[in-house]
């Protein structure tokens, strides 16, 4: 499309009272930072809207101005009642579509159902559609529509994960977070009582599972493949097939971990190409070279490996070395 960058542009819509009723999250504790930094990791987040009648949550009028977000004002009517700002932000949000075609990511935050024919219209015109909720409060049918959802963690959930974890996002991610698959035999209950059975920090990783689903991409990705395979199409492959999917929630600190542990399985091999890592099938015979840039990496040992790990989490693009 005219005026696309590689960089993409975010639109930023909050249905705030939906944010903070009956989520955990108060108006006076909202926290916007977290999840614009996970928004500003994709690229320039250049519009902030939040809709509601801001006279029932004055407390967040400060925190949010204070990321330059502009605070719609939808007074309750007779009948609409909470439904007016809901159709306020789908207007805007169609308008700005439209209107702005250098905006390629729209971002609802609401775990409402109701923004689904919202998520498919924006994607229809070619747009990514992030969610952006609480996980308990969210709709499951908003997360299918989504291209990619993120997970609000409240207050109580982010000391949790603080206590029983290494390095996770300050969002629950469900970037397609635990999704479709396999959530009923990793769910809530079964995570609290492996949190209780794994008093010390060093018990972390044991907890590790890969999921199902990352499994399966790997697998089918990999026999249909004619060479090595970007670990960058591996995560954007789970992502479109579970919006919500986000390593973290499995035990994996970052994405390049859980190839790892796929390696480890015996599903994959990971190879360095020239500054880029890619992935190979276990069996794949790449020749002298391939098997020569192999043990090259795996010469110097243990903190070899963590480098490997942090380079591949970057997926730079094989096309972009020459610039760097």
């Amino acid at each position: 499309m005219n005026g696309r960058t590689n960089e993409h542009r975010i639109a930023l819509f909050l249905d705030f009272e939906n944010l903070v009723t009956n989520t955990g999250i108060s108006a006076s504790n909202f926290d916007l930072q977290p999840s614009l930094d996970r928004l500003l990791e994709k690229g320039k987040v250049v519009f902030r809207r939040a809709y509601c009648d801001w006279s029932r949550f004055s407390d967040a009028k400060i925190g949010l101005h204070r990321f330059g977000v502009e605070l719609i004002d939808v007074p309750p009517s007779t009948r609409a009642g909470k439904n007016g700002a809901d159709m306020r932000l789908v207007i805007d949000a169609l308008e700005l579509c439209y209107a702005r075609e250098s905006i390629d990511t729209f971002v609802i935050a609401s775990g409402d159902s109701d923004f689904c024919p919202l998520a498919y219209k924006l994607r229809e015109n070619g747009r990514t559609v992030i969610g952006l909720a609480v996980k308990e409060s969210t709709s499951p049918l908003f997360v299918n529509a989504c291209d990619e959802f993120i997970y609000l963690r409240t207050r109580q959930r982010s000391e949790k994960g603080e206590k029983g974890r290494h390095g996770g996002a300050s969002e629950e991610a469900g970037h397609g977070k635990r999704g479709r698959h396999g959530r009923d035999a990793g769910g809530k209950g079964g995570k609290a009582e492996a949190d209780k059975q794994a008093p010390s920090g060093n018990k972390g990783h044991a907890k590790s599972d890969v999921p199902q689903i990352a499994r399966d991409v790997v697998q089918n990705l990999l026999a249909r493949a004619t060479g090595p395979v970007n670990p960058s199409l591996i995560k954007e492959t789970i992502v479109r097939k579970e919006p919500d999917f986000d390593e973290s929630e499995y035990g994996f600190a970052t994405f390049a971990k859980l190839l790892a542990a796929l390696e480890q399985e015996g599903v994959l091999r990971r190879i360095q190409q020239g500054r880029q890592w890619y992935v190979v099938g276990a069996d794949a015979d790449l020749g002298h070279g391939g098997d020569a840039k192999e043990s090259k990496g795996k010469k110097h040992g243990k903190g070899r490996v963590e480098e490997v790990e942090e380079e591949l989490e970057s997926y730079p693009d094989p096309d972009e070395d020459d610039g760097l």
